[in-house]
């Protein structure tokens, strides 16, 4: 294949992931927005997303594969496309989290809220913004900003932290909030969680650049 036939076939590749970097982000927007407003519609809308998402994962990964076994790529070329393929396994996993911000709505019903939503839309609104940078360190093939988007992660762990004790706080008090407190627990997991996939990207965009497999240290939730 003719080196510019290759290089297209590889910004397609990364167009595609770009387009499913843009849906996941919208997914993490929606599943806040279905939460804070018990919009059922647009949690059971979330969902139902999860299977283009998945589609879309899928035909990524399988152009990868052919990529590298048709044209059998060497050094950074071959880096490249492995971390196009890693990316978006973690970019439908955070699609993943998202959904399950949605089976939570469903799951509540009519049930009030415990109390007013706001680390839980702060933790959201990091991890779009993450998201974002990181994607961005990938195409521009920016290891530092990889790395510092990555290390964002521990703003969500304080969040989240911090969430984990107020609830905590409410079902010591009283014992029957117990399931209410768990729904948000359950959705600030899934937000910590997120920025776990991003700190990923962003060691595949180090990888990309540079040919090291590096782990980026940030705290451990509890």
């Amino acid at each position: 294949m003719p080196r510019d036939t290759f290089e297209k076939q590889v910004n397609d590749l990364k167009k595609s992931l770009l387009d499913l970097g843009a849906l996941a982000t919208q997914t993490i927007a929606d599943g806040v927005d279905a939460l804070k407003t018990r919009d059922r519609v647009m949690a059971q809308s979330l969902i139902e997303r999860d299977a283009e998402i998945n589609r879309l994962r899928y035909d990524i990964e399988e152009r990868s594969y052919e990529l590298i076994a048709t044209q059998q790529p060497l050094a950074s070329d071959l880096r490249e496309i492995i971390a196009v393929l890693l990316v978006a396994i973690e970019l439908e996993r955070i699609a993943d989290h998202s959904k399950n911000l949605g089976e939570i709505v469903l799951h509540m019903g009519d049930e009030p809220l415990l109390k007013p939503l706001i680390d839980i839309p702060r933790m959201a609104q990091i991890c779009e913004s993450m998201l974002s940078q990181s994607l961005d360190a990938f195409v521009r093939n920016d290891p530092a900003l990889g790395r510092a988007v990555a290390q964002r992660d521990d703003e969500l762990d304080e969040l989240y932290k911090q969430i984990f004790r107020e609830l905590m706080t409410f079902v010591m008090e009283d014992p029957r909030t117990v399931t209410r407190a768990l729904n948000l627990l359950f959705a600030a997991h899934n937000l910590e969680r997120i920025g776990d996939r991003i700190t990923n990207i962003g060691e595949r965009v180090i990888y990309a650049a540079t040919g090291r497999l590096e782990e980026i240290n940030v705290q451990t939730a509890p």
